[in-house]
């Protein structure tokens, strides 16, 4: 086609492909034969990468551990539509309530314990000589997951957490609120576990109704109002 490849200009070069499609080329010439019958290889997968912890599970302290449970991907019922509802209160409380996963409720209020039966919560601790603020909130699963059922390997996942936070925060006692935390931390229903004094890691512990089940059966108000008389009494 004439000239020095590194001089050829635009024109040239247009009419060097002109003449090429005229030719009814249609592929790159390579140098090296090419075997046009053999299959395509199949397009390679490209390496999925671990999901990993955005932030380390470092639980040497309270204020670690709900970083922890506010942004690990990888605690049980994570999920892209799961909605993290996380504990409140201070730590060494006169008093720690841990509930199952939250409910609608608890989620439009963004704590735990939510809404009505937050409420209730608040009148049952003001009858025993504590405030609100003398509690600390928690739930076994901090999840929001409509829809999901915890499994029983999940269950105890979220057991070994609960212990851990438990350990952590060092509430003077533990209230335990409907069957989920007496499965996963006693190995009982409420109905064997309430009535009974029990230790999870070192705290005097005791089972009672969630206040949302009282809300829906005041008749269990005088069983509940047992369970933290029970709870109060002095160890001594």
């Amino acid at each position: 086609m004439g000239g020095d490849v590194e001089s050829i200009g635009f024109a040239e070069a247009r009419s060097a492909l002109a003449w090429w499609l005229e030719a009814g080329v249609d592929a790159a010439i390579q140098d090296a034969p090419r075997n046009w019958l053999r299959p395509a290889p199949s397009p390679q997968q490209p390496a999925l990468e671990a999901v990993s912890n955005i932030v380390e599970p470092a639980t040497e302290t309270l204020a670690e551990l709900q970083r922890w449970l506010a942004s690990s991907a990888q605690i049980p019922l994570a999920s892209a539509t799961a909605r993290r509802i996380l504990p409140h209160g201070p730590e060494e409380a006169g008093i720690m309530l841990l509930s199952d996963s939250p409910a609608l409720e608890d989620f439009t209020s963004g704590q735990p314990i939510g809404g009505d039966a937050w409420a209730l919560a608040t009148r049952m601790l003001a009858a025993i000589g504590m405030t609100a603020d003398d509690a600390y909130s928690a739930s076994l699963s901090c999840f929001h997951a409509p829809g999901s059922r915890m499994s029983e390997e999940e269950r105890q996942a979220c057991a070994e957490i609960a212990r851990r936070h438990i350990a952590l925060a060092k509430p003077k006692r533990l209230l335990l609120l409907g069957d989920g935390p007496c499965v996963a931390l006693l190995g009982k229903r409420l109905i064997q576990a309430r009535g009974h004094v029990h230790k999870v890691e070192g705290v005097r512990t005791v089972a009672t109704f969630h206040p949302r089940h009282l809300i829906n059966r005041p008749l269990d108000k005088a069983l509940a109002w047992k369970d933290l008389l029970l709870l109060m009494e002095d160890e001594s």
